[in-house]
């Protein structure tokens, strides 16, 4: 087997595992959208998402990045192979988490009244924030185990971690919302938080560390480089959920909470199912271009396999996607939620442009360019606020994935200069061939939902998508070997 083979197999072997983890996470998903919708509408879900936008800025503010940029930390140190080096780096991540998470605690409690008058408009909520607050410790000790898992390799564990916390999460949520409706937001938030953390530590403690004494200059100390990267993640972070919690609250202000709860639902739908091929890929993506960024080569022959593996597995997923979302919003939340379609086959025509500049993305982080990388995310946050706003005022809810599609679309023609000019990266032939080819029959989808009526949409659509999967399965064999690997699979579990 070829190095380039390796390589190839080694991100689907990844992508398919990590992609079980993501299918799983999508079941459980299903299930807690489509109780919310039932038991508690369109507003309830406008309550929850406003809620975890707050959060989650307030967590991005004060959390230094660390589930990020402790990954390239935890991965050089294990690639070295020297055992101390590593449980160093794990045990000043470890300090480094409970401090930032009780910092997001105490600045969620000190400033709650503002955060709800911001958030909802009054101060009604004020009490239900300091309660909230606590759930920032247990999400940012979670992220901290998640990073040693992710650093050290240990993606089995990563995943078994992933599934055990939202199967526990659901749990916890779904007879309080039954029992208590409206009123079983806030524990649910709490209770969830505290269960995935829970399942994050079991898996995590199953990692073999030695123990090491620190003290808490020599702590400061190693964990610069963690905080001075971190920082500029977070910061970029927080620009994004800015971003968001921004448009959330315009949206609440022109159209209400039930259009703060659609555009949720819409954006819930795009991320959580069409987009957890980013999710499979980065656990093992950014740890493995990380251990090459020193190389140019190699550098850029990871990230041109990552995107051809990438475009090769969503493309499939986007046709059918647009073909069929009409019902797949239906069966997910209900026929008050249809209100999305429009924005939805926009956003589908944004994730090709998606993940092209994904793939580039990861290359400033790899390299440990935060400024570059904090400075080139704040351009794309202003960029995606300011056509956020534009498309709602223009166009409501259609306009947000009008506005989605036309960022991505700048966003990958800036990644992609700024690379060339500062690290001579460019897509091969190759990648461009597939992304044209793909990228023609996502239009064709587009076109045919948008101009033509049922059954004829179907019919279509289906044909558009066998012939998306069908080059997708041709292009695969040729890197991996699809028959070589069934065979392989086969005689390894023969012997059992």
């Amino acid at each position: 087997m070829s190095e380039e083979e390796h390589s190839y197999r080694q991100i689907v072997k990844t992508t398919s595992l990590f992609g079980g983890v993501q299918v799983y996470n999508i079941l459980i998903q299903i299930i807690r959208s489509k109780v919310i919708a039932l038991l508690l509408g369109p507003e309830g879900m406008g309550v929850i998402g406003l809620f975890n936008t707050a959060s989650m800025f307030i967590t991005n503010l004060t959390n230094f990045g660390l589930g990020t940029s402790a990954v390239k930390n935890i991965s050089e140190a294990n690639a070295s192979g020297n055992a101390k080096r590593v449980s160093t780096s794990i045990t000043v991540l470890q300090r480094l988490v409970w401090g930032t998470g009780l910092l997001g605690t105490l600045v969620t409690i000190f400033f709650s009244p503002w955060i709800s008058q911001l958030t909802f408009g009054n101060k009604d909520y004020t009490i239900a924030f300091i309660w909230i607050s606590v759930s920032l410790l247990f999400t940012q000790l979670s992220s901290g185990q998640l990073a040693l898992l992710q650093g050290m390799r240990k993606l089995r564990y990563l995943a078994m971690a992933n599934l055990a916390g939202s199967s526990l999460s659901l749990g916890v949520t779904l007879p309080l919302y039954y029992f208590w409706g409206l009123d079983g937001i806030v524990p649910g938030i709490i209770g969830s938080s505290i269960v995935v953390m829970a399942a994050s530590y079991f898996f995590s403690h199953r990692v073999p560390v030695l123990t090491v004494s620190i003290s808490a200059s020599d702590t400061l100390k190693e964990g610069k480089s963690m905080l001075k990267m971190g920082f500029l993640i977070s910061l970029s972070g927080l620009l994004t959920l800015a971003a968001s919690y921004i448009i959330r609250v315009y949206i609440r202000k022109i159209g209400g909470l039930d259009e703060v709860g659609l555009y949720t639902a819409g954006f819930a739908i795009i991320n959580s199912y069409v987009g957890l091929i980013f999710s499979a890929m980065s656990s093992d993506y950014y740890p493995r271009l990380s251990a090459v960024a020193s190389d140019a080569k190699k550098c850029i022959e990871t990230v041109n396999q990552q995107a051809e593996i990438a475009i090769l597995i969503l493309a499939p997923i986007l046709v059918v996607f647009m073909t069929f979302i009409n019902g797949m919003v239906i069966l997910l939340y209900s026929r008050d939620f249809v209100a999305v379609n429009g924005m939805l086959y926009w956003t589908a025509m944004g994730m090709y442009f998606k993940v092209a500049s994904w793939t580039i993305g990861f290359i400033f982080l790899a390299k440990s360019d935060s400024k570059l990388f904090f400075w080139n995310e704040l351009i794309s946050n202003i960029n995606m606020l300011v056509l956020n706003l534009l498309g709602y005022h223009y166009f409501g809810l259609t306009g947000l994935g009008i506005s989605f599609a036309i960022a991505y679309l700048l966003y990958l023609v800036q990644v992609y200069v700024i690379s060339k000019i500062k690290y001579k990266f460019s897509f091969n032939k190759s990648f461009w061939q597939l992304f044209t080819v793909q990228f023609i029959l996502g239009l064709a989808a587009f076109l045919t939902i948008n101009y033509l009526s049922q059954p004829y949409t179907y019919l279509i659509g289906t044909v558009l998508f066998a012939i998306s999967g069908w080059i997708s399965l041709k292009e695969l064999d040729k890197r991996i070997g699809i028959k070589q690997v069934i065979e392989n699979f086969k005689n390894k579990h023969s012997k059992h």
